[in-house]
């Protein structure tokens, strides 16, 4: 009688765990990342607007000067890594199939809101970063809602989340991600596909976080390339119907009802699933991105703001837009066809313009995407698990539990997981909104800082006796 009951009750407790983690989402977090995200525009005068090129030209030079620690380029692609995963695949044509293409005109309006979010949660991360014992720098949330805020209790529970979230839920879940994808494309691979996720992510995690910085360094920017120049090319080859697709996407946006017949839409439809896909594609305001820009080696907190802030627009304006475009040039005899659904779409409308040997190819870039952010999360836990204690026994359970959960994420079935990260995430979202909020003259302060050293040949930054700052940080890495 036990076995009869127990799935019953797993399966009413996962029902019952995604009907919280949907409200949350729909009414509190959603929401509050808007707001806060608006907010903290208006209050750094739209630093995303007024410093998008400069953002450009540090990352072109951000490579070098580290010396032995993360450059700037790497703390970059760890988030990147993360930012551009399964979500830009299977997020952005759950988006359209259920909000219509308008859609993706809310989500890159979130985009724009974002990147002022992601400028202050890197910039707050740098500024209250720390030296660890190892003599790499650790920060993020964790660090500056107990050095900002001074609530160690607080910063504890956050870190302690943040620790198992992506140690093993999002690692869980990405792996799952990887093994249904290639099951599709080669049925009955499973458990070779755990067993090269473990192969490939022991070697690596256990070389620590510089270890990931080498191979993030890497993999993003030739995955990110790698697929935009597919785009590229599907769009050269539909060229004349390009521009009717963008303004189908402006149209839908503010249009009642839906546009396209197979698709979701009408403007509530667009906005609610533009707003929510857009946030939690490009991760600003979630409190994880920043755990890998307080990692980087920078003359001054506002450079990797900066840098993290690009990331959204990466993530969102260009590849999220790239796979909508693609699949709404592939029309719909592809989106409309029987048995379609989110995870599957992308590559449906890429072996439509391609031909089907691309479901082969395709499968291999959703390993490669969610492969980075399972070792860009297992980064964060890290960084979070070092302000909880820095003992290297705690480390390696880390190390451990990252690897063995890609294991079991790859052959086990995880609705009660992927419901349990979402609360998690939404607990972790709001937490680092309030500190972002309570903490932002840190970073308009910052700004202030920078922005008066533009004209200098060399530029640097302190906190001790600093005008543009709230006070003196009793400890800081940047008066040494």
């Amino acid at each position: 009688m036990e076995l009869i009951i127990l799935p019953a009750t797993l399966e009413s407790l996962t029902e019952s765990i995604g009907t919280v983690a949907d409200w949350l989402t729909l009414h509190v977090t959603m929401w509050a990342l808007v707001g806060v995200g608006l907010f903290l525009t208006v209050v750094s005068r739209g630093v995303q607007l007024r410093h998008f090129p400069r953002m450009v030209s540090t990352v072109l030079r951000s490579r070098n000067g580290a010396g032995n620690g993360i450059s700037s380029f790497q703390a970059f692609t760890i988030s990147l890594a993360a930012r551009v995963g399964i979500g830009n695949v299977f997020g952005v044509a759950a988006a359209l199939m259920f909000g219509g293409p308008g859609a993706i005109f809310w989500m890159w309006i979130v985009a724009l809101v974002g990147m002022a979010t992601a400028f202050f949660e890197a910039t707050l991360a740098q500024i209250f970063k720390i030296k660890g014992t190892d003599g790499s720098f650790r920060g993020g949330p964790a660090y500056y809602i107990y050095y900002g805020m001074n609530r160690k209790v607080l910063a504890s529970i956050f870190a302690l989340i943040t620790v198992i979230t992506c140690a093993f839920a999002i690692t869980s879940v990405q792996a799952n991600a990887i093994a249904s994808t290639l099951e599709s494309a080669a049925p009955k691979s499973t458990l070779v596909v755990a067993a090269l996720l473990v192969a490939f992510t022991g070697p690596i995690v256990f070389g620590g976080i510089r270890s990931v910085a080498k191979v993030t360094e890497i993999v993003a920017p030739v995955m990110a390339t790698f697929y935009v120049a597919v785009v590229t090319v599907i769009i050269l080859m539909n060229i004349s119907e390009f521009f009717s697709v963008i303004s189908l996407i402006l149209a839908s946006a503010f249009a009642p009802e839906p546009l396209v017949g197979g698709l979701g839409g009408g403007i509530f439809a667009a906005l609610i699933n533009g707003t929510k896909r857009g946030l939690f594609s490009n991760e600003a305001g979630q409190g994880t991105a920043p755990n890998a820009a307080a990692t980087a080696t920078v003359a001054h907190p506002v450079q990797q703001g900066l840098i993290q802030s690009l990331g959204v627009f990466v993530d969102t304006i260009i590849v999220c837009t790239a796979t909508a475009v693609v699949i709404l040039l592939a029309g719909p005899e592809t989106w409309g066809a029987e048995g379609v659904n989110p995870a599957n779409l992308t590559t449906l409308a890429v072996a439509h313009h391609l031909g089907d040997w691309a479901v082969f190819p395709m499968a291999l870039m959703i390993f490669v995407l969610a492969f980075s952010s399972i070792i860009a999360a297992y980064v964060y836990s890290e960084v979070n698990m070092a302000f909880i204690t820095e003992h290297r026994y705690a480390r390696l359970a880390v190390r451990l539990v990252s690897v063995a959960s890609v294991g079991l994420g790859a052959v086990a079935s995880l609705p009660l997981v992927w419901n349990a990260v979402d609360i998690a995430m939404a607990v972790m979202t709001v937490s680092n909104l309030i500190a972002l909020v309570y903490l932002y003259k840190w970073g308009t302060g910052a700004l202030r800082d920078f922005e008066a050293q533009t004209a200098e040949k060399e530029i640097r930054f302190y906190t001790f006796k600093n005008p543009h700052l709230p006070r003196e940080l009793p400890i800081s890495v940047w008066d040494h």
